[in-house]
């Protein structure tokens, strides 16, 4: 094979290589669009004045999302979810229906949960010790 021909065959390789490169960066948002709920069998249910915090429980994952009662106005949300001596997995923006899922592994640990919508939240201790 002459230079030529290697040249070209590096050139179109090269070019394959970074045109799938560009297709995985632009089609991650559609690819992986984040779950609307949570895995797991429903452990507990906290609700308060401006909303509802759920708790959902499967191996040693531990998944919280929080709704709001008046969905459709968009609105300061939170949910939290931290293992004991780990640092929390927050979501909280203006959302107009809920905030979250987020999961932590917990193991065999204790929880504790938040939660709000508005002016209105919920903060539990440690809970699923």
């Amino acid at each position: 094979m002459d230079k030529g021909a290697i040249r070209r065959r590096l050139a179109v390789g090269l070019a394959l290589l970074t045109a799938s490169g560009l297709l995985a960066v632009a089609a991650p948002a559609q690819a992986q669009a984040a779950p609307t709920r949570c895995e797991g069998r429903k452990v507990k249910t906290y609700p308060f004045s401006t909303g509802t915090l759920y708790v959902y429980k499967r191996g040693g994952y531990v998944c919280a999302i929080t709704k709001s009662k008046d969905p459709g106005r968009k609105q300061w949300m939170m949910v939290s979810v931290q293992a004991r001596r780990a640092n929390p997995v927050v979501d909280e923006w203006y959302y107009s229906h809920h905030a979250g899922p987020v999961t932590v592994h917990a193991g065999q640990r204790c929880v504790w949960v938040k939660g709000r919508v508005g002016r209105g939240s919920v903060s539990k201790g440690w809970i699923l010790c």
